[in-house]
């Protein structure tokens, strides 16, 4: 299973699910932080697909701004911004499940 593809079930989890148990937004958690570096990796990777191809498209016309719609019009341009915002929606889920988790904690603290 893929990144995206794992990323997506997580999200999909979160949306459908009212009472999730404690211990499976923490492990949801974890999975999400180890998923950062696969994330930056496939960036990195991803813009150095796109520059090249910027860089081909430079070349081959006069104006900078046209090479540059070009460029932005190929697979090397999807895959950079899937990249990017599967990076972001990453950190927006882990920053969710902290709050949820630290509201549980709270909310469980209150209860004693």
């Amino acid at each position: 299973m893929t990144v995206r593809a794992r990323v997506k079930q997580i999200q999909v989890e979160l949306r459908d699910g009212r009472d999730i148990p404690p211990m499976r937004l923490a492990e949801m958690l974890m999975q999400l932080t180890a998923m950062i570096g696969n994330c930056n990796t496939e960036i990195r990777e991803a813009d150095a697909e796109f520059a090249t191809v910027l860089l081909t498209l430079l070349d081959q016309e006069k104006k900078a701004n046209r090479a540059k719609i070009r460029a932005e019009t190929t697979d090397a341009y999807q895959r950079k911004r899937e990249a990017r915002d599967t990076k972001e929606l990453v950190l927006s889920m882990v920053g969710s499940l902290k709050y949820s988790l630290r509201a549980l904690e709270e909310e469980m603290r209150l209860a004693k």
